[in-house]
């Protein structure tokens, strides 16, 4: 019979919220399955188990009973849901994210904020892009497509990290959830305040194709869908954005290539398999298995590690490098299985197709003066939450 995972009691939060990527890097030389007694789970570090785990559901359940997410979202949401359950919620807004209504409906206004919110930077000014831009834009065009406009960027940026860090608070700490309720309880004035206009005028937007469905899930998880898309769907892409920008400004021969190439979605990819902006997620083991030749028994939690994955030395060369041109861009970033992040497209678009090309557009000459000021932050959510910029 073959053993249980060693154990690291050495690893803090503290360190992998501050820079993961050297333990990551660690670990999949040294110990790819491993029980780290700070965050409570087996962690899974190679690119092949991360997979395994996401591509067989039946065995490893989103059901995870021992997550902060319930807690924090005050419902058990369609992220720690499994088969028809899932299905269900998860269909209940997939008319607002179909090909057609991303293209037609949804990217128009993506590009207007973008050209808005690019017209109001400040040329020759040294700004953190982060609230300013890179949140904002999120914040703007997520709040239209879930059909709450009523919302301000600061409104949606705040819910949205609030909600964030209250379900990846594995340390169960009493001020995240608390913050985490302050949103829960503004979220939900808003959806209530605004759900007798959606009745109204039904539209293509996720609120009022969940309220307007012919066999509508319940309230209680329309909220709970709203939120789990204002905690992934603003985060995604303001990391994702800045990530790239990062990259390609630290790059300057790449970002060159790209500008000629008009390369922006292929820097974008390469942003997301560079540093994840979701970082890791919680799989709860339904009977007694085996990964990586180590016994991991039925009600263990494992966490897949898609930051590290992504760097897997197996099938990523030099994965640490952020290299636009590379002929090996494999990522686990949107993740796969039923879980595969539905705003991917959206994300996608909003950022390479739009934001990149717009930026570079009003700022050719952009630098970052200091990159030592550039600060990056965050476990199972990781992107710069300070990415100073000279416009020009």
């Amino acid at each position: 019979m073959a053993d249980l995972a060693p154990i690291n009691d050495h690893i803090t939060l503290d360190q992998l919220d501050v820079d993961p990527f050297p333990i990551y890097r660690r670990l999949r030389a040294e110990s790819p399955v491993v029980r780290v007694t700070s965050v409570g789970r087996t962690l899974l570090t190679k690119a092949a188990d991360t997979k395994y785990v996401k591509d067989n559901p039946e065995l490893f359940s989103s059901d995870d009973p021992n997550t902060p997410m319930k807690r924090a979202f005050w419902a058990h949401t369609l992220m720690r849901k499994d088969g028809e359950a899932h299905k269900r919620e998860r269909m209940a807004m997939a008319p607002a994210f179909a090909p057609k209504v991303i293209t037609n409906e949804w990217m128009p206004r993506y590009a207007k904020i973008a050209e808005e919110y690019v017209a109001r930077l400040p040329k020759g000014e040294v700004v953190d892009l982060f609230h300013i831009l890179s949140g904002a834009y999120a914040s703007r065009g997520l709040a239209i497509l879930l059909g709450m406009e009523e919302a301000s960027d600061e409104d949606m940026m705040e819910w949205s990290q609030a909600l964030i860090e209250g379900a990846g608070n594995f340390g169960w700490r009493d001020a995240p959830f608390e913050r985490a309720d302050r949103a829960n309880e503004g979220i939900h004035a808003l959806l209530d305040r605004i759900r007798d206009r959606h009745r109204a005028d039904p539209n293509p937007s996720a609120f009022s194709v969940m309220l307007n469905a012919e066999d509508p899930i319940p309230d209680e998880q329309i909220y709970s869908n709203i939120k789990i898309a204002i905690g992934g769907g603003i985060n995604e892409p303001r990391d994702a954005l800045n990530t790239t920008l990062y990259g390609l400004l630290t790059n300057p021969d790449q970002l060159e290539e790209v500008k000629r190439n008009d390369d922006w979605v292929k820097a974008f990819e390469e942003g997301v398999r560079w540093v994840a902006p979701i970082s890791a997620s919680s799989r709860l083991v339904t009977e007694d298995t085996e990964i990586g030749g180590f016994a991991i028994p039925k009600g263990d939690t494992v966490m897949t590690i898609q930051a590290s994955s992504n760097r897997d030395e197996d099938v990523v060369k030099n994965g640490e490098v952020f290299d636009v041109y590379r002929d090996d861009c494999n990522h686990q970033s949107f993740g796969n299985g039923p879980h595969f992040c539905q705003g991917t497209h959206v994300a996608r678009r909003a950022v390479g197709h739009i934001m990149l090309p717009a930026l570079f557009d009003r700022f050719p000459n952009m630098t970052i003066p200091d990159t030592d000021a550039v600060i990056w932050r965050g476990f199972g959510f990781r992107g710069p939450i300070e990415i100073p910029v000279l416009l020009q």
